[in-house]
């Protein structure tokens, strides 16, 4: 018989390709992520995971495990949600920003729908000023978004700096106004890069302005110009243009903001999550 917690382990290893963020995301220690993948892979007598000092990554024997596995702890789950005597299900309407979707959402959303499966999640992906109207107006009951350095409300996960990103520096500070790709309004990093800007007198120019993030790192990918985004979250493809070249932008700060009203077993449930998955990475 497969062990569960030796299952978890193994998936939260492949999610995270780290001994030690799988470790700090289920809450024990290195040693005992490493023991559950020595253990299943004894139990099936197969070797799982390779391990350098560089990479961790599955062998084909643990990709062929890796769709079962999910199943097994996904079945796991949902039969103790339908038998649990603190069972949660409902609906819950999550916001959140559209940078934060492309870099950390899956594996949160995964856990979730995982622990939770008679929980309905409604996902909505937005600009922050858009999902905190929303939120006023009763649609969304739990935000997770960007706020500007000052600002108070909100849970506080962590704060980074933004950063300018183009694909060649050089030639797109090549012309008389620097070319800027961006969210419309009212976006945070749009209005942070253009009062940095004026501030130092600089001109600039709109070239590309799009809702979606991919949209807008295929421009920037394309030559088109200039992306602000936050240092963790710089696409691939793009350099970071030094802050000698161009004005120090300030740090923004990304806050989980739940609705008073809604359902406080559910929001707590997904925040908790949240915070787990994102917080250590960047107090770290």
């Amino acid at each position: 018989m497969l062990n569960l917690h030796h299952l978890n382990s193994f998936v939260m290893l492949q999610q995270t390709g780290s001994f030690t963020e799988a470790a700090t995301r289920l809450g024990i220690g290195q040693s005992t992520v490493t023991q559950h993948i020595q253990r299943l892979e004894k139990s099936l007598g197969r070797q799982l995971v390779f391990r350098d000092t560089h990479q961790v990554k599955l062998t084909a024997e643990g990709e062929a495990l890796l769709g079962y596995a999910r199943g097994m702890l996904d079945m796991n789950g949902k039969v103790a949600s339908l038998f649990g005597e603190s069972r949660l299900r409902g609906r819950l309407r999550l916001g959140v920003s559209e940078d934060v979707v492309a870099s950390r959402l899956t594996s949160i959303l995964e856990d979730f729908i995982r622990l939770y499966p008679l929980v309905d999640l409604e996902l909505t992906v937005a600009l922050s000023a858009v999902l905190y109207q929303m939120q006023d107006l009763g649609d969304l009951d739990l935000v997770l978004a960007k706020r500007h350095i000052g600002e108070t409300h909100g849970r506080l996960l962590y704060r980074e700096p933004l950063v300018w990103l183009a694909r060649d520096p050089d030639v797109a500070l090549r012309g008389d106004a620097l070319p800027l790709i961006a969210f419309p309004p009212p976006s945070i990093t749009r209005r942070v890069a253009q009062e940095a800007l004026d501030r130092e007198k600089m001109a600039w120019r709109i070239v590309c302005t799009c809702g979606s993030l991919s949209g807008l790192t295929a421009a920037a990918r394309a030559g088109m110009g200039v992306l602000v985004q936050p240092r963790s979250m710089a696409p691939a493809g793009l350099k970071e243009i030094p802050g000698d070249r161009l004005p120090v932008l300030e740090d923004v700060e990304f806050v989980l903001i739940p609705r008073c009203g809604a359902d406080a077993a559910l929001m707590e449930a997904l925040s908790s999550l949240i915070v787990a998955q994102i917080a250590p990475q960047h107090q770290a």
